[in-house]
Parts: structure tokens; C-alpha cells; sequence
């Protein structure tokens, strides 16, 4: 099945204008990968950019689509998760308008409800943002 057909909004919590993720591009138990388009609508677009906010909510959204896609396979609602904690953030740039930002996660450990992930943000090779996230899912 080519992931890029399944319509974001089924796999994420998020609604417009705050959807941060365009398409779930890879899916395996360890990682997954997405893409977004930079566009000067994003509501953390400013000054020619998307702001840091809005790469740290799309390394959420993410591991957000993780989440809703292994819940559209198994024909269980999209649950609700949250942001426990961003470590060793390094923002190496911000992206500009029309650029197309590749995101993956690789799942470190989960457990009662909590992932740990290792991200990298790439626009084509140049790595943008590195980062460990810890998200913790809502009670079912």
C-alpha cells in the first residue's frame, strides 16, 4: 500500500491549520518518516521561515501518524498524545518557504504508555534538527 495515499487527517489528532505533517512516507515497528511542504500559511511560518515551534510539532505529528497508523490498521480511533520531554535539541536551520522537509523517528524504548524517539528533520541531504522526544499517550 503506498502510505502518501492515506489521508493525514485519519491518522492525527490535529486538525487544520495546525497539521504539521503532509504525508506518512515509511512505517516499520522502529521507524517512520513523513513529509511536510514549507508554506508561507503554515501558522508557524514568520518572517520567510518556519519557526521552531513548528519543527518541534512535526517531529510530534510524527510520532502522532506512528500512532494513528498502527490504530487506522487495527480499525481503533486516533488517540491523543503529548509532548513529555525534548532533549539535546540541535536546530542547525530553518527551512524556507516551499521546501520539502523529510521527517523520521526511530523508536528507542516504549513502555506504559510512553515513547522515546531519536528524530532528524532533512530538507533533501542537509540535516536541519536532531533531537531525542519523549511522547506520552492520553488514557484510552
Amino acid at each position: 500500500m503506498d502510505l502518501r495515499s492515506i489521508p493525514i487527517e485519519e491518522l492525527l489528532p490535529q486538525r487544520p491549520p495546525f497539521v504539521m505533517v503532509d504525508y506518512l512516507t515509511e512505517f516499520t515497528e522502529t521507524v517512520v518518516s513523513t513529509e511536510l511542504r514549507i508554506r508561507a500559511s503554515n501558522i508557524f511560518f514568520e518572517n520567510g521561515r518556519l519557526l521552531a515551534a513548528g519543527l518541534i510539532e512535526n517531529i510530534a505529528q510524527t510520532c502522532a501518524a506512528r500512532i494513528g497508523y498502527v490504530g487506522w490498521i487495527n480499525h481503533q480511533p486516533v488517540r491523543i498524545g503529548y509532548i513529555g520531554a525534548v532533549r539535546g535539541l540541535h536546530i542547525h536551520r530553518t527551512p524556507c518557504e516551499g521546501e520539502l522537509l523529510q521527517t523520521s523517528i526511530t523508536v528507542k524504548e516504549e513502555i506504559f504508555g510512553m515513547t522515546l524517539v531519536d528524530a532528524v528533520v532533512k530538507s533533501g541531504n542537509e540535516t536541519l534538527v536532531e533531537a531525542e522526544m519523549k511522547i506520552a499517550l492520553a488514557d484510552a
